[in-house]
């Protein structure tokens, strides 16, 4: 697969993609006559270190359609920017015009009355042309609050090298992961994995794979806390003290990187915005030694959670019309092939995936068929809200500081005050 490209064929590639969006939108005070917009777009990404510089210029250079329009290009710390957003939402003070949402947290900033609905022309070609999963993510009581800019899931990344020294195949199933890792350590002396632990994010393939889930919206009843829960953290727990795995509870996704991309490790559990900082490291100067497999199935299947990124328009904004052309332009086809293309990261419009610069990507190829298949969470307020209490416990329990059956226990209980009236 092919990466990398020139900053300035990369710059005069978006600006011609630019001039085929936006449009005469009139709304908020940056409108001038003749439909030309003005004013300038602060947005906030959540990009990690690896994609941020990407998205930086392509987003500068939504200023060759609108040369009036002033981007202002902020990098958010992803694990800072749900409470930063927020603040910054319910204060008005210096708040962004633009936002890239994690899919759990548009219910909740659209709920707050935070974002500005997507104009009503722009809404329909969401459900026309984007992946149905991508677009109910942006959707809060039945109208659209958020256009899908990528969407993603969890694989198994390994070291293809590693593996075939161990003589060992990728496991899909965590008592094949378990065999594999016991190999590996005796071939390599090298761990087999580094989990996750500090992310509750990383908690999900467990409980999906035993037939679980965190919630069930439709009967409004918490379930982290029911059998499959339980055993959802005991299979977690367990690839630690089966010596299969080795984690922390701090820092994990730079000690996890670190450790896969230097052959410390030879697998781990990660998703599509990996992918550029891993072909960074020492063991992927040959990009052909990077695998990626289906997440390890539990006792009862393999499942992995839909996430993604969408983009939104604050509801305060001053700047609402170019605000909304600037989420038109970076949720384009013809951006989100260059995203694919420099970053592996999968498209939400489903065109795109019929252009020669995604179809080739070998990444794309493994993951668009994981996310077709991954398990949709529920779109509600408190989803975001959810995930601390679950990741406290969730570290409690890997990292061997509390029982799998008091951490499902106090889970649920922290869920069902979050959730007032929830079973």
């Amino acid at each position: 697969m092919r990466r990398g490209i020139a900053a300035t064929a990369l710059v005069a590639t978006l600006a011609l993609a630019a001039t085929a969006c936006g449009g005469d939108t009139k709304d908020g005070g940056e409108t001038k006559a003749g439909g030309e917009l003005s004013g300038t777009v602060t947005w906030w990404d959540t990009s990690n270190d690896a994609e941020k510089a990407s998205f930086q210029k392509i987003a500068e250079a939504f200023t060759a359609k609108h040369p009036k329009v002033t981007v202002k290009y902020v990098n958010v710390p992803y694990g800072d920017a749900q409470n930063k957003v927020k603040n910054a939402f319910s204060s008005g003070a210096e708040a962004p015009d633009v936002i890239r949402a994690d899919v759990g947290w548009v219910a909740d900033f659209a709920s707050l009355g935070y974002l500005d609905e997507v104009p009503a022309d722009e809404a329909k070609k969401v459900d026309a042309e984007f992946l149905p999963q991508a677009a109910a993510s942006g959707k809060y009581e039945g109208k659209t609050y958020a256009v899908p800019q990528v969407i993603d899931t969890l694989g198994l990344f390994y070291n293809k090298k590693m593996l075939a020294d161990a003589g060992v195949k990728p496991p899909t199933t965590l008592e094949e992961l378990k065999t594999a890792s016991a190999t590996i350590k005796e071939k390599t002396g090298k761990p087999g994995m580094y989990l996750r632990g500090d992310d509750s994010y990383w908690f999900l393939p467990f409980i999906y794979g035993e037939g679980g889930d965190l919630v069930d919206a439709k009967t409004k009843t918490v379930t982290v806390d029911n059998a499959a829960g339980v055993k959802a953290f005991k299979a977690a727990r367990d690839l630690v003290t089966s010596g299969a795995a080795i984690t922390n509870a701090t820092d994990g996704w730079n000690n996890m990187q670190t450790a896969f991309k230097s052959g410390q490790v030879a697998m781990m559990i990660n998703g599509p915005w990996a992918v550029a900082d891993s072909y960074a490291g020492d063991q992927f100067k040959d990009k052909a030694n990077l695998g990626v497999a289906p997440v390890p199935a539990g006792s009862v299947k393999a499942g992995a959670p839909q996430g993604g990124h969408d983009l939104a328009v604050y509801a305060g904004s001053k700047n609402r019309a170019a605000a909304h052309a600037f989420v038109e332009y970076m949720t384009s086809q013809d951006v989100q092939v260059q995203s694919a293309k420099e970053l592996s990261l999968l498209p939400t419009r489903t065109a795109a995936y019929e252009q020669p610069d995604v179809k080739s990507g070998e990444m794309v190829q493994f993951f668009k068929p994981a996310v077709d298949k991954a398990v949709e969470r529920a779109w509600i307020p408190e989803n975001g809200s959810l995930f601390e209490p679950l990741k406290v416990e969730y570290t409690k329990a890997v990292t061997g500081a509390s029982s799998p059956e008091d951490a499902a226990k106090a889970a649920g209980a922290e869920f069902r005050k979050i959730l007032k009236g929830w079973n």
